[in-house]
């Protein structure tokens, strides 16, 4: 019988550590450094000659007259984009989403991927969950971790008051809820539940004026050479993979559930599906005021090169982007911005066409409550350079549906917040179990708030389809019973 959240028992016992469902990736706590290779400032490493059999195996010859298309129209697309600039990412008051968002602006979000909501929380109560913090902190301070070691501005912290606030509020939920409605299923029977947020448990960042040190380039998450290694991540591009990349669509849900992101245990990799990455503001802050960068070009567009890039070679060298200009590459193991283990980066060397230098937009001025949300297949950065007179501080909160595989995530997830341990994307160690003033989870409110964190069983949202109830079935049994 689905859905049978009433006849489940609203107690669970935590696991212990060492019957963790998910094991950690690494053997002490690890720092965001350690998913980007830009910032671990590894060398590169030529990949096994496994890789240019791969690419012979994917390759079909129609794919020459897709990669012609894809960067033709790309050229057209750059140019609008660097005009536009940061008028490229479309903005929602957030009453509109209580309300209703005019079509026009709904397109755009689905052509684009990325998104800024105004509003929703206070400008006060933001402001508290910042002070809130460093309050935190500083009754911490011979603890805390995070990057750059000698002066922590990315923290590892997960079980904060302020973030569990944030995490639950009405307005991040209620944003959240309607990001996930603009996703489908091809397949009713595809189990995954959008009518269903649960959380996700990530960082949080307090940048202090004039640092340069938290520079991330241009990057995808959700792994790199995993995107054509993985045949069921792979399946996602099959309408580029077979030369017809109009027909690609972002926001269809169902091959994604069988994707592996993380096939070689990366550290900091995320191991849930996170279709919208996202942040809250905790301060003021503008372009080139360390904010966040997206590349607003039409998803369906920019995805195609992406995954295109790797069977082609340029000729005289990358700043050379006609046609002509480049040729066949079946021979080498090169897949441009990949490497095991770590995210997906882009640069003008490695993704020339994309034109970077000029289609990375920053994100424009936002006010402390605003939100920000990105579809996982948007290439983001964070600007290099920290120009403003004061900090720029966000919290890493992203729209994240029930899924089987989620909800084993989230299982463990709710045994480290009970016991103070980073969640198991995010390393090993003490965490915060011996930190002063952590949250604790008996102090979160029933009903929505203690469902997404895990505390409460989920209940089937009206209209679900099969594979969705069978969803909250699953994740129900496998969280309470």
């Amino acid at each position: 019988m689905l859905c049978t959240t009433k006849r489940l028992s609203t107690t669970f016992k935590y696991s212990s550590l060492a019957s963790r469902s998910f094991a950690s990736k690494a053997s002490k706590m690890t720092s965001i450094a350690s998913v980007f290779a830009s910032l671990s400032g590894d060398d590169p490493v030529d990949l096994p000659s496994r890789f240019s059999d791969l690419k012979k195996d994917i390759f079909k010859d129609n794919l020459i007259e897709t990669w012609r298309k894809v960067i033709t129209q790309l050229k057209p697309e750059v140019e609008e984009v660097a005009a536009l600039g940061s008028d490229a990412i479309p903005r929602i008051p957030y009453n509109q989403i209580e309300t209703g968002v005019d079509k026009g602006i709904i397109d755009r979000v689905k052509k684009v991927g990325s998104v800024v909501v105004d509003g929703g929380v206070a400008e006060k109560e933001a402001l508290g969950w910042k002070q809130s913090i460093r309050e935190y902190a500083a009754a911490n301070k011979d603890k805390v971790k995070g990057f750059p070691a000698d002066d922590v501005q990315v923290f590892e912290f997960y079980h904060s008051v302020a973030q569990t606030q944030a995490r639950c509020h009405p307005a991040l939920r209620k944003t959240q809820e309607y990001l996930l409605n603009l996703l489908h299923v091809s397949d009713p029977q595809s189990e995954i539940s959008l009518g269903t947020i649960m959380s996700y448990y990530d960082r949080l960042r307090i940048r202090k004026p004039g640092d340069s040190q938290f520079a991330l380039g241009p990057h995808i998450d959700g792994g790199s050479l995993e995107r054509w290694e993985d045949a069921g991540y792979r399946a996602c591009w099959k309408h580029i993979l077979d030369g017809d990349y109009t027909r690609h669509d972002p926001f269809n849900v169902s091959p994604r559930l069988d994707a592996k992101f993380d096939l070689y245990g990366a550290k900091g990799g995320c191991s849930v599906y996170r279709p919208f990455q996202g942040w809250t503001s905790m301060s003021d802050v503008g372009p080139h005021e360390g904010t966040l960068k997206v590349l607003p070009l039409d998803l369906k567009l920019a995805t195609a090169y992406v995954i295109l890039r790797p069977f082609f070679a340029p000729i005289r060298g990358p700043q050379h982007l006609d046609f002509d200009d480049w040729r066949l590459d079946l021979e080498s193991t090169s897949f441009p911005g990949s490497s095991q283990g770590r995210t997906q980066e882009l640069n003008s060397l490695t993704h020339p066409h994309l034109q970077l230098d000029r289609t990375m937009v920053s994100a424009s001025r936002l006010s402390p409550g605003d939100q920000v949300y990105w579809h996982s297949d948007v290439v983001h950065a964070v600007e290099a350079e920290h120009h403003g007179a004061g900090d720029s501080s966000v919290l890493y909160i992203p729209a994240i549906p029930l899924t089987v595989n989620n909800a084993h995530y989230l299982k463990d997830q709710r045994a480290c917040f009970e016991n103070g341990l980073a969640p198991s994307d995010f390393g090993s160690g003490e965490g915060e179990s011996h930190f002063a003033g952590r949250m604790n989870p008996n102090s979160v409110s029933a009903g929505p708030s203690r469902q997404l964190l895990g505390l409460e069983p989920f209940p089937c949202p009206a209209g679900a389809s099969p594979g969705a109830k069978r969803t909250v079935d699953k994740a129900n049994k496998m969280l309470f019973c």
